[in-house]
């Protein structure tokens, strides 16, 4: 995380947060690094929580710089591990949905809270962190209504480690304090949390369970959209297994074991047989009110204990009904 000019490093190398103060935004932030090898603009996305096109646009501006280093870094720059890097973050030197947001009174369905820990039960429809065209009304506001010293609070994506689609609804697991936020970084990069959704899809479902494991990536045709491509892209794996067939539906299980951008919603979809109720990869005309796909359990191992547990969030009542009304309709 970044540390403002002074600030003490943890022993792991790693400065304490800055726990949102408001006059970070007036003078440099100070990152010290202690891993070599890594491109700077990769760095400094995942330790400001920013993207790399926000971080690449500061870099242009010169509001990048390395101390003892006379010239301008460009984006592949390599980390040897020893630098300290100024990194101003000033609304001069943002665009506004890049600033920290403020903490908004949003109510929160906790499902668990220790000292290191925030389960929640998103709903759908919330954002979970600012971007553009959601610079208010997001998760992250909730939370740091909640929780102003989250970790990383001088960043768009105080706590968060995972994210779920706006659409979707269900588990998301918040970190408290640095340890955790590292921790569960680690574990989700390892690929060792165990995420199981549910989903109501199109069509008749194979009956026996299936992998999908095309490469996502942008789709060319239609950017805000991903994509199974041919060439390119990046791997993904998701398993899928009927649970039960309905009327021109199936509610099925879905464990992602990879976690690309839609890859659920987008691996469904080109089995010719998207999640009911999805605005993006399934029909123009919306059968059901709300995506019909919801993150049910989240296991992983917990940050101080290192013992593994596990959080279950029961399917929304609105799959259930939306089921009952297809069988009604009869053949």
């Amino acid at each position: 995380m970044p540390a403002p000019v002074g600030a003490a490093c943890s022993s792991s190398g790693a400065p304490e947060p800055l726990c949102g103060n408001p006059a970070f935004s007036r003078e440099p932030v100070v990152l010290r690094p202690d891993r070599s090898g890594q491109r700077l603009d990769r760095y400094l996305a995942a330790s400001l929580g920013l993207s790399r096109a926000a971080v690449q646009r500061r870099l242009r501006s010169a509001a990048v710089r390395i101390r003892g280093l006379a010239a301008i870094p460009s984006a592949s720059y390599r980390l040897r591990g020893d630098e300290e890097i100024e990194v101003d973050l000033s609304a001069r030197a943002s665009r506004p949905e890049e600033l920290p947001p403020a903490a908004e009174p949003i109510p929160l369905a906790v499902v668990y809270e220790d000292d290191d820990l925030l389960l929640i039960d998103k709903p759908w429809g919330l954002v979970v962190h600012p971007a553009y065209g959601h610079r208010t009304g997001t998760l992250v506001n909730a939370l740091l209504d909640r929780l102003p010293r989250l970790p990383g609070a001088e960043t768009i994506r105080p706590g968060i480690v995972h994210r779920l689609d706006r659409e979707t609804s269900g588990l998301l697991v918040v970190a408290k304090t640095e340890a955790a936020r590292r921790s569960l970084l680690d574990q989700f990069a390892a690929r060792t949390v165990e995420k199981r959704y549910e989903a109501v899809v199109e069509g008749v479902f194979p009956p026996n369970p299936i992998s999908c494991s095309g490469n996502i990536g942008r789709d060319p045709r239609n950017r805000r959209r991903m994509a199974v491509l041919a060439r390119g892209g990046r791997p993904a794996l998701t398993e899928f297994r009927l649970l039960a067939q309905h009327r021109d539906a199936a509610r099925i299980e879905c464990l992602p074991r990879t976690g690309r951008m839609h890859q659920i919603r987008v691996h469904l979809a080109s089995l010719g047989h998207p999640v009911v109720g999805d605005p993006l990869y399934g029909r123009r005309q919306r059968p059901a009110p709300r995506l019909l796909l919801h993150a049910c359990s989240l296991g992983f191992l917990h940050p101080r204990s290192g013992r593994r547990v596990r959080f279950e969030s029961p399917l929304p009542e609105e799959f259930l009904t939306w089921l009952r009304r297809k069988d009604a309709e009869g053949p």
